[in-house]
């Protein structure tokens, strides 16, 4: 009984290091690398979506408490710049 339990063990252990083994073997060959920089690029656009959702919802909060207008969005000077009073009539 105590073989067999000892056996099956070894028996299980092997099997386990053989496969471990073999799949850090294909995390360093060129297609195992490649799949790890597009997971890790993906990974970083879920993080950014993430952020930005965050972001969007963390600005409706503070615009909702601090009574700021939810339906006028934000004009920024550098978004719409102001035309130079020297163009203004030559259309």
């Amino acid at each position: 009984m105590r073989r067999g339990f000892w056996f099956v063990a070894g028996a299980g252990a092997g099997v386990y290091a053989v496969v471990k083994a073999r799949r850090v073997a294909e995390a360093f060959t060129p297609d195992g690398l490649r799949d790890r920089v597009a997971g890790l690029g993906v990974g970083a656009q879920l993080f950014a979506e993430e952020l930005r959702t965050g972001m969007a919802e963390r600005e409706t909060e503070l615009r909702e408490r601090l009574g700021y207008a939810l339906d006028v969005p934000l004009q920024l000077e550098a978004a719409n710049p102001p035309t130079p009073p020297a163009l203004e009539g030559t259309h």
